[in-house]
């Protein structure tokens, strides 16, 4: 098994759902119009700056595959449960 190419699709996957929650934020209804909705970026941000970024830069490095996996898959479940919060406090269309 090569973990560095598992490591670079976990460190993909969690960089462009990262990406995809600035477009979806975006197209979040507007509430009150305050846009605190954008708030939510940072929880988001700093999960990517502390679990992918490493994570990339592990991999560009070659260093520490099956690490740079599990810092990874760990960055995709905080991923998971911070966007599952917010889903439930985002406003309804």
């Amino acid at each position: 098994m090569n973990f560095r190419k598992i490591g670079a699709l976990v460190a993909a996957v969690g960089t462009l759902f990262w990406l995809y929650t600035f477009y979806a934020i975006a197209h979040v209804p507007p509430g009150d119009g305050t846009g605190f909705q954008w708030l939510a970026t940072f929880p988001l941000g700093a999960i990517f700056g502390l679990f992918f970024l490493p994570a990339w830069l592990l991999v560009a490095l070659n260093r520490l595959p099956r690490l740079t996996t599990v810092i990874g898959l760990c960055g995709l479940i905080a991923f998971a449960v911070v966007w599952a919060q917010l889903l439930n406090e985002f406003p309804k269309r």
